[in-house]
């Protein structure tokens, strides 16, 4: 158990060595704002720290920096979320108030703000568009011979695919695809659409409509019904600016991480997570990730409501030296808009 001192000294070395990422020293500590203590109490208490796990010594100064073992006691027992500027609130908030037809695009948008406002890499995790369902089916003329299905999903997804119409096909025919399938498919998730539209739709059209199973063929091709969850990133390159990252082979082996999807969803796995606040916030430290090439980093994630059935997810990269109080903070803004811009998108 820490003492209150020890306790203190802590919070202000791991907050001091997140701002100027050198070690610090007990005399350096000694004349900071709420120390009372002397630079020999300060240095006797740093030692037992070290001792206990909760510090490193480096090679290159007579200062301590924080050990991974540091973090996780600080994330989990000192840890407290920062208060952002008003104008930093505002500017997560006037992403909303922009007209998107996309939930893509809101995403990629979220992923460039937050990169911004943190200077790490973020990286959002979309909701798994086979699980989309749809929400309005429509199909535009463009000539004689050819129209663009579109299908919109509740989340805003958009597919569309160009097709060609069989000789004849009248603006009438197509009005009356366009109904049928809105009357028998809307609601459907779109890895279930291509059985449906056999299943459900084309006997239906087929007593209205004529020719309507080459159009039913190149509806099948918009949604491949295949289950995956997209990647999007925020300031890819951003870690480039991290001291600890001016070393090229661990700077390569984060790079190569982050170009493998499979990997980089794996950071997601909530199992392996520790919250670590009552916000629901999950932090990874260090070997905590379970990738040699995270060994240096922090990742923390926090979960967003894409509609009743459905989830995103954020997670923001940075050093273990990361400023956990602003990445907490700006994270939790961030999920909750999320969650209610697309709340908002379904009614």
């Amino acid at each position: 158990m820490l003492t209150n001192r020890q306790l203190q000294i802590l919070q202000v070395i791991v907050d001091d060595f997140v701002m100027s990422a050198q070690p610090v020293g007990s005399r350096q500590l000694s004349k900071k704002e709420g120390i009372t203590y002397s630079a020999a109490t300060i240095r006797n208490e740093m030692a037992d720290l070290e001792e206990l796990g909760f510090l490193e010594k480096t090679h290159t100064s007579s200062g301590r920096v924080p050990s991974e073992k540091g973090y996780r006691y600080y994330v989990d027992h000192l840890l407290q979320p920062q208060i952002i500027t008003s104008g930093e609130v505002e500017q997560i908030h006037s992403l909303f108030e922009k007209q998107m037809l996309e939930a893509e695009q809101l995403i990629k948008e979220s992923a460039n703000i937050l990169s911004e406002l943190t200077t790490y890499t973020t990286i959002l995790l979309g909701p798994d568009v086979a699980k989309h369902r749809v929400k309005k089916f429509q199909i535009v003329p463009l000539t004689e011979q050819t129209a663009v299905a579109i299908i919109v999903t509740d989340n805003g997804h958009v597919e569309n695919r160009t097709l060609t119409l069989p000789p004849g096909f009248s603006p009438v025919d197509i009005e009356k695809t366009v109904n049928i399938l809105n009357e028998r498919l809307v609601g459907i998730p779109l890895f279930e659409l291509p059985i449906k539209l056999q299943t459900e739709a084309l006997s239906v059209l087929k007593q209205h409509v004529n020719a309507s199973e080459s159009v039913v063929r190149s509806l099948l091709s918009i949604s491949s019904g295949q289950s995956e969850n997209k990647v999007y990133y925020g300031g890819k390159t951003n870690m480039l600016n991290q001291p600890e990252f001016h070393d090229l082979n661990k700077m390569r082996m984060l790079m190569d991480l982050m170009d493998k999807d499979s990997q980089v969803q794996s950071l997601f796995n909530p199992q392996d997570y520790r919250i670590s606040n009552n916000l629901g916030i999950q932090i990874r430290i260090g070997s905590e990730n379970n990738h040699l090439a995270m060994e240096n980093c922090s990742v923390i994630t926090a979960s967003f409501l894409v509609g009743q059935e459905q989830q995103g997810a954020i997670a923001i990269i940075g050093p273990t030296r990361m400023d956990y109080r602003r990445v907490v903070t700006l994270l939790d803004v961030m999920r909750n808009s999320l969650s209610q811009a697309f709340f908002e998108q379904k009614k």
